[in-house]
């Protein structure tokens, strides 16, 4: 019946809840944030579960009721997890919230078949109108075996940059504002600083760390079947998230999602190094010219790439990430004569590519651009004026 794994790490704030909810003192909205992957959502399912457990100790609950087994199968029908959904093609207005619901009934159904998986993927994704109105009738409908209800808000970010966001996010904030009695809501969120902030002022927050390379590791080895050195290659690429470092294990002959992603920045960054300005042209022209968004996780990789060149042009190699990439990281801010200067200049381009990504742009524009602009703060500051 369990599909759920134990929670790794965070020990601390696991007893800080435990001993807050046996003193009666935990706040009715908390908001988990830190890394993507890092054990947000399923610390939020573990305080749910303590939260409805018919017999809570001060360590935590029982996992012995009948409610902890239920929460533990994702199950108990007090406990209602939402996160953002690719949006239903066909369907619109009233029907949309019933489609929306459908759709994660499925989702739990597959994360109960496969619980332990990769913390990104290439759909787009949005917490719609639709999915926030459903959970705004459910939260008025009384407990049906517990005392109170809990909601968790997976990636609460989405409330903002995915289309009726506004309308989804002042939705949630009017059940913040006015909860029913007894009810109790875990939002989470890799990037909280995008949440409104009258949701942000609703919220107590609470960060979650980075969890030790070697606890990652274990996970890796103990759940995903991998070998010493695979595990602590995805550890150490993970940067101490265990859902991020799932996503750099091969696929059988193929690279993980997070591997086939990080490559693909670095094709970025080479073309913005490169001599000429066709490389960048060509890379752009290999995105279609629809589906934005999935570039802001490449982007993210962009930004790792171009910090580990500034460190390598710096002479502090001890720093670089990509360590299996060195050789290459010095081949090419030796051939650019890069200055770990020109880095910071190329950071602002980064972030508002990443804005046009968000905002949906023509891909091959967006690329192309934030190419342009990449070599423009690199190639210029390495060279005197016109010899590129």
């Amino acid at each position: 019946m369990i599909a759920l794994h134990d929670v790794v790490g965070h020990e601390d704030i696991r007893r800080s809840l435990a001993r807050a909810h046996h003193e009666h003192m935990l706040p009715s909205a908390l908001l988990l944030h830190g890394l993507r992957g890092v054990g947000k959502q399923r610390l939020a399912l573990w305080l749910a579960q303590l939260q409805l457990c018919a017999a809570p100790t001060p360590e935590g609950p029982c996992q012995e009721c009948r409610a902890c087994r239920l929460a533990l199968a994702l199950e108990h029908p007090d406990l209602h997890w939402y996160f953002p959904l690719p949006r239903p093609k066909g369907v619109s207005g009233d029907r949309l919230a019933d489609a929306l619901e459908t759709a994660r009934i499925e989702a739990l159904a597959e994360i109960r078949a496969q619980p332990v998986r990769a913390s990104q993927g290439d759909e787009l994704r949005g917490l719609y109108l639709g999915l926030i109105q459903g959970l705004r009738r459910r939260a008025h409908v009384r407990p049906s075996m517990s005392d109170a209800q809990v909601f968790i808000i997976a990636e609460a970010e989405y409330l903002v940059p995915q289309e009726s966001s506004p309308e989804a996010a002042n939705a949630l904030l009017k059940l913040l504002e006015e909860p029913p009695a007894g009810t109790r809501f875990i939002l989470t969120s890799s990037e909280p600083g995008r949440l409104l902030p009258t949701i942000r002022s609703r919220a107590v927050p609470l960060h979650l760390a980075p969890l030790p390379p070697d606890v990652v590791a274990s996970f890796l080895r103990d759940h995903a079947g991998v070998d010493e050195d695979t595990a602590r290659r995805a550890a150490f690429l993970g940067q101490g998230s265990i859902g991020r470092a799932l996503g750099f294990l091969p696929d059988g002959e193929d690279p993980g999602p997070l591997e086939s992603l990080r490559r693909e920045a670095l094709l970025l960054v080479e073309s913005a190094l490169a001599d000429g300005r066709s490389p960048g042209f060509l890379r752009a022209l290999a995105y279609a010219p629809s589906g934005a968004r999935s570039l802001v996780e490449v982007f993210a990789f962009v930004e790792d790439w171009l910090r580990d060149l500034a460190a390598v042009a710096a002479g502090a190699e001890e720093m670089v990430l990509s360590r299996d990439a060195l050789p290459r990281l010095r081949e090419l801010a030796g051939a650019s004569n890069l200055a770990a200067s020109a880095v910071a200049d190329a950071l602002p381009a980064l972030e508002e590519a990443r804005e046009l990504a968000r905002g949906n742009v023509n891909p091959q524009l967006v690329v192309s651009g934030l190419v342009r602009r990449l070599r423009s703060s690199l190639k210029t500051a390495s060279f005197p004026t016109g010899s590129v």
